[in-house]
């Protein structure tokens, strides 16, 4: 079995000052993907870069920073080494550090981090066109024989049930017509949502504002997903929402899946 986590960490330097490298370890998956890493790998320690664990296994890691300082980026750990690291290939998306992508021998792994629409779309049109491109980059994998496992931060909620006031916020960034349109292809395409494969229950969330006790309320969204292909689907053993774990406006999303 093995296992791969998915985090917004909203910044790595200041998860690790809450406790990151502890949690790591406690943890210990086979792959760890993070979102809004918002650090170079230059910026950062060495036990950061590449953390050992108690019985001395290491972690390699690989980052897709940002040109802006601060902002956005992504990084994939991992205790194997990887067949193939792929370049996403959209310059308009890599000096934002959206994407990592580790080809391992059962998938592909990727980590992404989609733009924010901001409100008043005013990044629609940018959001829809990394949707548009991460859906042609899965499906041009998955054409030439591979699996993937598309880990991240959607920034989208895909249906009334992954957030909990969907009336109120129909005109809001992460929950635009455009934007739930875009999951309905994706899903249309066959791509599994595997939590919602394993969970049909509401008030599941994995995102709460820091304002108005939200999380301690449960008023969150669900925007962080684990989604295979549908042939990877049934090596699936488990896709959870790990709620407890603190250290940023997120929490980290889990996948287990037969080797």
């Amino acid at each position: 079995m093995k296992s791969v986590i998915s985090w917004n960490v909203n910044g790595i330097r200041a998860a690790e000052k809450k406790g990151f490298l502890d949690w790591l370890a406690l943890e210990s998956p086979d792959i760890l993907c993070l979102q809004e890493t918002k650090a170079h790998k230059g910026q950062l320690n060495p036990e950061l870069v590449n953390p050992v664990l108690s019985d001395g296994t290491q972690y390699l890691s690989w980052w897709s920073s940002a040109k802006k300082a601060g902002y956005s980026g992504t990084a994939l750990y991992s205790k194997t080494e990887p067949v193939n690291i792929i370049p996403f290939g959209y310059p308009e998306f890599d000096d934002e550090g959206r994407v990592v992508m580790a080809e391992f021998p059962e998938a592909v792994v990727i980590s992404a981090y989609f733009p924010n629409s901001q409100e008043a779309g005013a990044r629609l049109g940018y959001k829809l066109d990394f949707c548009a491109a991460m859906l042609e980059t899965c499906n041009r994998l998955v054409a030439s024989g591979k699996h993937i496992i598309l880990c991240g931060d959607y920034n989208i909620a895909h249906k009334p049930i992954d957030l909990a006031n969907p009336k109120t916020n129909e005109g809001n960034p992460g929950y635009l017509p455009q934007e739930r349109a875009w999951m309905d292809e994706f899903t249309g395409a066959g791509y599994v949502d595997t939590f919602r494969a394993f969970c049909s229950e509401p008030h599941q969330y994995t995102w709460w504002s820091y304002r108005f006790r939200a999380r301690e309320k449960n008023i969150g969204w669900r925007i962080d997903y684990t989604c295979v292909d549908p042939a990877f689907m049934p090596f699936v053993t488990t896709s959870t929402i790990l709620k407890d774990v603190q250290g940023s406006d997120h929490c980290p999303v889990k996948l287990t899946y037969e080797n």
